[in-house]
This record gives structure tokens, C-alpha cells and sequence, in this order.
């Protein structure tokens, strides 16, 4: 029986081979950044002809293998799967004894934290949840987005360092989110991020209506501006006719939207009320100007609700 002991997996060298399980965008961007802070890709998973392409551009190199043998191979997992399929896929390794003692194991769901591998931890790994707050292109420009993005790490208090650490090698800033409030995280950020990118695509559609030819460009100094504004001052930045009450605009928009881009009416009306709403609790919309406002959305609802019939 061997009785020489055994180092502590959390005092192991700084350099350690990574797996990525999970060859969509997300992964091979964190295990290529990974391989500039002096770590080693040594495996990854890759089922479609896009995934693997996708490896092959971010990791060249680096061995296409099924899960177990990315587990096998490596000290740090990247397990970078959609979110609906994490669970299965963490329950499945530690079910069939591919997860080992003292490895790093970590997912980049923004929804989960680190309890969705309690199953992967009663084997003995070593669970993070390190979720990277950005949008990902598949491409070598997010390796270059990593400087500076936030992410979101939810881990043992143990392995809180550990944690923040491989984030900051990442070139990234780390924001400690509790396990309970993961999921209002994530909410907070697909309101934000994903939202932003249907409204700026129906916007861009609408101006090509409109006639406009480049609606990229007039958009890119608007959006840019109102986004710095937005940050910078929360909702003291808000402009427009739904704040200063102009409840004829609003009127007029609904109309047009309805004629050109029925789809969209519901979205803007949602928004337009939203908006009205916090600009009357920061006195932006003055009262006596809010009922005219509310009652052409009110309006507008209800007529929103007749088309929807007759489409």
C-alpha cells in the first residue's frame, strides 16, 4: 500500500493541461486564452462539421475525442455546453467514471452555479461555475473580447481563489455571484444583451423601409451614445417621446408600425410602457402628460389584440 503523501490538488502547478467538452463558441475562445496564459489544450469534443472547424481555427493542434477521453486527458474541463443539457451531461461523466478525483471542473453556464455538478463533486472533482459575460462570435476576435469582460464565478468558498484566478489569466474580471441568485444574473444580462440585438435588428429593418440605405451607420453614433449615456447615468439618460409624454409621436409610431411591421408593435408598446413607467418614478414625465401617454399604449394594446385575431 502506497502511504507517500498526497499533494492537495488545489496546491497542484499553475500550468495544467484543459479539456473543452463542447466545441461551440464559447469553448474553444476560454481554452484558447487559457493556452496564452501558458496552459495546455490537450482535447476536445466536437460532434458537428461546424463545432469541429471551429476547434480546428481556435485549437490547431489539439485531438478531436469523445467526452470521457477529453476527461481523461486533462486537469481543467471546460464544460461549455447549452445550458438545458448541462445537467444531463454532468450526471452522465460521474455516472460512468469519468470524472476524477482533484480535477478542475468547470461549465460557463450563466444560468447554473456550481451546485449542477454535485454529482461531478461526489466523485471528487473540484466544481467552478465561471460564466463569461459577453456575446461569442465563434471566432478569434473573442479571444481579443476577453480583456476586461466580467464574468460571473459562483464556487466553493475553498476554491474561490482558484476560481478568480483562472478568470484573471483569462484577461477577464471576475464579479463573485451567489449560488440563489444565478439565475436572476443571467435574467439581468439575456435582458440586456439578447433583447438589445432583436431591437437593434428590427430597428436596422424599419429604417431599410424607411429608405434609409446604410442604417448601420446611422444607428452605430445613436446606439453608441445612448448605450455610454445608459451606463453612465441609468435612467437619467432617457429621451425621447415616450419621456417627454408626446403622446401624438407615440400615436403616430404605433401606426406606422402597424401598416409596415405589425410584429413589432407589441414589442414597442411593451418597451414604451416600461419606459414611461421609470421615467414617471424619476420625474422625467411630467403627470399631467403621462395619462395621454398611457392611453395611446392602452390603445394601442387593445388594437394590437384585434390584429393578432385577424392575422
Amino acid at each position: 500500500m502506497n502511504t507517500t503523501p498526497q499533494p492537495d490538488p488545489r496546491d497542484r502547478p499553475a500550468r495544467l493541461t484543459v479539456g473543452v467538452v463542447g466545441a461551440g463558441r464559447v469553448g474553444p475562445a476560454l481554452a484558447a486564452s487559457l493556452r496564452l496564459a501558458g496552459h495546455r489544450p490537450v482535447a476536445v469534443s466536437a460532434v458537428s462539421d461546424a463545432s469541429r472547424r471551429r476547434a480546428e481555427q481556435l485549437l490547431p493542434d489539439v485531438p478531436v475525442a469523445a467526452p470521457e477521453d477529453v476527461l481523461q486527458r486533462s486537469e481543467l474541463v471546460l464544460l461549455t455546453v447549452p445550458d438545458d443539457a448541462l445537467p444531463g451531461l454532468v450526471t452522465g461523466l460521474a455516472e460512468t467514471g469519468a470524472v476524477r478525483p482533484g480535477q478542475l471542473l468547470v461549465h460557463t453556464s450563466g444560468r447554473y452555479g456550481a451546485r449542477v455538478l454535485d454529482p461531478a463533486l461526489r466523485a471528487g472533482a473540484l466544481p467552478l461555475a465561471l460564466h463569461p459575460a459577453m456575446t461569442f462570435t465563434g471566432t478569434p476576435v473573442d479571444v481579443q473580447r476577453l480583456a476586461g469582460c466580467s464574468f460571473g464565478v459562483t464556487a466553493p468558498e475553498e476554491l474561490r481563489l482558484a476560481a478568480e484566478a483562472l478568470v484573471i489569466e483569462m484577461g477577464g474580471e471576475p464579479e463573485w455571484i451567489a449560488e440563489e441568485n444565478r439565475p436572476l444574473y443571467h435574467a439581468a444580462l439575456a435582458l440586456g444583451a439578447n433583447h438589445l440585438v432583436t431591437l437593434v435588428a428590427q430597428s436596422m429593418e424599419l429604417l431599410r423601409t424607411a429608405g434609409v440605405g446604410a442604417p448601420d451607420r446611422m444607428l452605430g453614433p445613436l446606439l453608441g451614445a445612448a448605450l455610454d449615456n445608459a451606463l453612465r447615468s441609468g435612467d437619467a439618460a432617457l429621451t425621447g417621446p415616450v419621456a417627454r409624454g408626446d403622446a401624438g409621436t407615440v400615436s403616430a409610431h404605433v401606426e406606422e408600425l402597424r401598416r409596415h411591421a405589425p410584429q413589432t408593435v407589441a414589442g414597442y408598446l411593451a418597451m414604451a410602457r416600461a419606459t414611461a413607467d421609470r421615467a414617471l418614478a424619476h420625474g422625467l414625465l411630467k403627470p399631467e402628460l403621462a395619462e395621454d401617454l398611457l392611453g395611446v399604449l392602452a390603445d394601442g394594446a387593445a388594437g394590437t389584440g384585434d390584429a393578432g385575431e385577424t392575422r
